[in-house]
């Protein structure tokens, strides 16, 4: 049993350890090179090829020195357009699937493309598993046909990846890009959000969103090359009621 002054010393070091957490993750800091937004206690990554080689079971364990920041998810490029494969998609989603983050794949839409084959690529490379969040649309680009027929394409390629899955998928886009071309949609306004958001304290979006990349040069022990930093609007176990069941 604490004797008085033991118990003393332990209930204050306790305090001040909560102090110090509760600023480091709400007051917003610089970690790994960027500003972290405050008030966000969930932070993931997305990666590509160009990432190269992530070491992922260094990543599930590594957090930052004042132990506030660790990654709990991540998103991986799977595919783009009608027949690419993102060529570190195979090797990145087996090994993290051998850790505790959560995973989810994303394609990247071309305007240009059939909207139908750019699905069925990605239906044709990713097999999603219990507890994986849902797949992602990355639309960044207009293309020829125009505002309208692009909406037109993004719902056939929503639509087809959601009969398959049986969830429904979150759209990621910049802010700008969303406002001016997709929200005049009411139907794609029903979709989950990952937004675009550079360098900014806090997010300056009115819709409601899940997830903010607040960032593209983070720079992560794991990862050699800088690599884009993204926050979870929610707590864990809501993170989690997105995945599949």
């Amino acid at each position: 049993m604490k004797n008085k002054t033991t118990r003393k010393l332990w209930w204050g070091l306790t305090v001040i350890s909560a102090v110090v957490l509760y600023f480091t993750i709400n007051t917003g800091h610089t970690i790994f090179g960027i500003g972290m937004p405050k008030g966000y206690g969930l932070h993931g990554i997305d990666v590509s090829r160009y990432q190269k080689t992530v070491d992922w079971k260094y990543l599930e364990s590594f957090a930052d020195s004042k132990n506030s920041v660790k990654i709990s998810f991540a998103f991986i490029k799977a595919t783009e357009g009608r027949s690419i494969q993102d060529p570190m998609f195979k090797t990145n989603w087996e090994n993290i699937g051998q850790t505790d983050i959560i995973r989810g794949a994303y394609h990247y839409f071309i305007p240009t493309r059939s909207a139908l084959e750019q699905a069925q690529n990605f239906i044709a490379n990713v097999e999603l598993s219990k507890g994986d969040l849902p797949p992602v649309l990355d639309i960044e680009k207009l293309g020829s046909p125009g505002a309208t027929k692009l909406r037109e394409n993004v719902k056939i390629w929503l639509n087809t990846v959601e009969k398959h899955y049986g969830m429904k998928p979150i759209i990621y886009s910049y802010i700008d890009f969303y406002e001016k071309y997709l929200i005049a949609d009411k139907d794609l306004r029903q979709y989950p959000l990952w937004v675009a958001h550079y360098d900014k304290k806090k997010i300056e979006f009115k819709e409601t969103w899940m997830f903010w990349q607040h960032s593209d040069k983070g720079q992560i022990p794991g990862i050699d090359e800088k690599v884009d930093f993204n926050v979870f609007n929610g707590n864990l176990d809501e993170l989690k009621s997105l995945c599949k069941k």
